[in-house]
């Protein structure tokens, strides 16, 4: 089921994970299947063995004087221990001899493809004397853990069906071919029990959200399940719904499975207040009301450049981010942050006409930032933030927090930009959240955190035009396509749309000094819209938005077109034109990275575009110009990427070929029609 890829990397994963967390564990803890204790002979080696999977030993609590003269691990498929055998390579992969250990937990994985049901014993043996050290001896017709099949989701209504659910270890279940009409209020849900009932738990789907599941149509998911809990724990899979008490589906958990233990770091977070919710699988809120003021203490498992975002909606009726009074909080170093923004568009802020629009600090449309902070903490890739406000503010700019009714609010998670600003949200609900703030019975639905290791994801394939005949580029707007997209490409971060030259998200363009070449551009030629307002600009910096800069930055770079200056020395952008711009066919933008390629992501697109004439810009570039440029928008940072300037595409070219060759890049030369 797996590849050797994944299976090596998850032998290497369940490696990493015992060494961060050798510690003193509950026994309840599931490490596998227990093969024995050491029989310990000499050199005071002791300690407790587990089979992880068909491959993988887990040693616990190992000890080893370190006083052997050639001794190794060593396994063999003989009566007993001795020189017929092979060495079992350490928990870093090496056979260097084996030097002490001390009460230490690690994995060791056989050589070679090699089964545990291969050998019959595993040994500390010093190969010059021929002498065991300790042994453990593996049992006769020894069933490993591995991935178990169980029923398929039954079928009651909602279209909900599946195939043989696999459990893949403790805590990650698969669901192949799973489909779901959407239309109800359903979760996954599990619990204990013969049958499904709303007495149980709540599972983060496959993309970590708690909100109800959106439509599915024979997709093959993973879920996780969440905190301490495992499989172990529950008796039942549901589909359920919890408005209507009542399930669309379900599966019976069997007893005892034979399973790996579980891959997942389940970090324990204490909540300080007395009200919490989970609002994602990374991310909680918990609060308390006392007299006039609220407490919000914002917890997310997020990366160093990430932000939180919580507040009340901008819409009485539903969570909409659009007028929304909300709280950015991070942590920069040992320093945390709560700062008061609102939201009054899907853009970062910027001047529209004179006027700050966009998601703007509150100081800077004529408020004032109300939060107080109180403390900001991060440990264990965990942040905590927090902070107090008032319940009803005197700034006209703030919504006040109601006592006497819920209230819709909004959240988020994403990334900072390079001024510590937030940029477009990677993580976000769909759907509307609703919640009582002042309980007359405090309430607490948090979860301790758990984490896997998705550093793997690899981006999209980059894209290149490099061809002498095209002296023609057409640059419109499209989505930046999540992580796989802009962020993955560029390692920046991105504001939600991205520039599309000649088809493609932002190509590395390559150009030759001396040569002219035309760029037409649909950005959006409305200069009242906060959103779809972006000429085109070339310059020496990397990020664009050179509009939103301050007039002390803006002489720091280099405008190579695409602005001009006024008699005040105001900038102001040439290269505009009527908006064109490729968007989601009603496919949720979250889902954004399940697509493996752009070229199938552009497919799921469809273009809609303004009437009327591009802007053009036309360059020449010369022996001024730095060999590497950028073209990005006037009023938005982040959203196109490199040109590489060259003074001849022979001796690029051989460059280029033997690169892609190298190191397998995807060059696109390609012909405009």
């Amino acid at each position: 089921m797996w590849t050797s890829v994944t299976k090596c990397f998850i032998i290497f994963a369940i490696g990493c994970f015992y060494q961060a967390h050798a510690q003193d564990e509950d026994d309840e803890v599931y490490k596998g299947k227990y093969l024995g204790k050491l029989n310990a002979y000499h050199h005071q080696v002791s300690g407790d063995v587990y089979a992880v999977d068909e491959y993988t030993l887990l040693l616990k609590s190992f000890s080893y004087d370190g006083n052997g003269a050639d001794t190794f691990f060593w396994a063999g498929a003989a009566n007993r221990p001795g020189p017929q055998g092979f060495i079992v390579p350490d928990e870093w992969g090496k056979t260097n001899v084996l030097e002490r250990y001390f009460n230490k937990d690690f994995t060791l994985t056989l050589p070679d493809g090699k089964k545990i049901t291969d050998i019959k014993w595993f040994a500390i043996y010093d190969l010059s004397n021929q002498n065991t050290f300790g042994d453990v001896y593996i049992p006769e017709q020894f069933d490993p853990p591995a991935l178990q099949r169980i029923s398929q989701l039954s079928t009651t209504s909602h279209g909900v069906s599946s195939g043989a659910i696999e459990i893949l270890d403790a805590k990650t279940i698969r669901i192949p071919r799973f489909s779901y009409d959407g239309q109800g209020t359903a979760y996954f849900w599990v619990g204990v029990g013969p049958q499904p009932s709303s007495k149980g738990t709540k599972v983060p789907d496959d993309y970590g959200y708690l909100d109800p599941l959106r439509a599915y149509q024979n997709e093959d998911i993973v879920i996780q399940l969440p905190g301490e809990m495992t499989v172990f724990r529950i008796n039942w899979l549901s589909v359920y719904d919890l408005e209507e008490k009542s399930k669309f589906g379900s599966v019976i958990i069997p007893e005892g499975l034979n399973v790996p233990p579980s891959l997942v770091t389940v970090t324990k977070h204490a909540v300080a207040l007395p009200n919490c919710v989970q609002l994602h699988k990374n991310y909680q809120m918990s609060w308390e009301i006392f007299g006039p003021q609220i407490t919000v203490q914002l917890t997310g498992q997020v990366a160093d450049e990430e932000y939180m975002a919580f507040g009340l909606s901008g819409s009485d009726e539903k969570s909409q981010m659009e007028g929304s009074d909300v709280t950015i909080a991070y942590m920069d170093g040992t320093q945390g942050f709560a700062t008061d923004y609102s939201i009054s568009a899907y853009a970062p802020c910027g001047k529209v006409l004179g006027q700050y629009k966009g998601v703007c600090k509150d100081n800077l449309v004529g408020g004032q930032d109300n939060n107080q902070i109180f403390t900001g903490s991060r440990q264990d890739g965990i942040s905590v933030i927090t902070y107090r406000r008032t319940l009803n503010s005197s700034d006209p700019i703030d919504k006040n927090y109601p006592t006497d009714r819920p209230v819709y609010v909004v959240w988020a998670l994403g990334r900072l930009d390079e001024n510590k600003e937030p940029n477009f949200h990677d993580v976000y609900p769909k759907g509307n959240l609703k919640l009582e703030l002042h309980r007359t019975q405090p309430e607490n639905t948090c979860l301790d955190f758990t984490q896997n290791d998705n550093s793997l994801q690899k981006p999209w394939d980059k894209t290149e035009i490099f061809d002498r005949s095209i002296r023609t580029f057409v640059a419109t707007l499209g989505p930046s396509g999540g992580k796989k997209g802009y962020q993955g490409l560029t390692g920046q971060t991105s504001t939600g749309l991205a520039w599309y030259i000649n088809g493609y998200l932002i190509p590395e363009i390559y150009l030759r000094r001396g040569l002219t070449y035309i760029f037409k551009i649909y950005g959006g030629n409305n200069p009242h819209s906060a959103n779809f307002y972006h000429p085109l600009i070339i310059t020496d910096e990397s990020h664009g938005g050179y509009d939103r800069l301050t007039d002390i930055s803006q002489t720091k770079i280099r405008v190579l077109a695409g602005v001009e200056f006024t008699r005040r020395g105001r900038p102001r952008p040439t290269a505009v034109g009527p908006l064109c711009l490729s968007k989601h066919n009603g496919r949720d933008r979250r889902l954004d990275d399940d697509f493996s390629s752009f070229r199938k992501f552009n497919r799921s697109l469809i273009q809609v575009c303004d009437a009327g004439d591009p802007g053009l810009l036309e360059i020449t570039p010369n022996s001024t110009w730095p060999d590497t440029v950028y073209y990005n928008s006037f009023t938005h940072a982040n959203m196109g990427w490199k040109i590489h300037v060259v003074d001849s595409y022979s001796t690029s070219a051989a460059i280029i070929l033997r690169l892609s060759w190298l190191c397998g890049i995807f060059v696109v030369c390609f012909r405009l029609v």
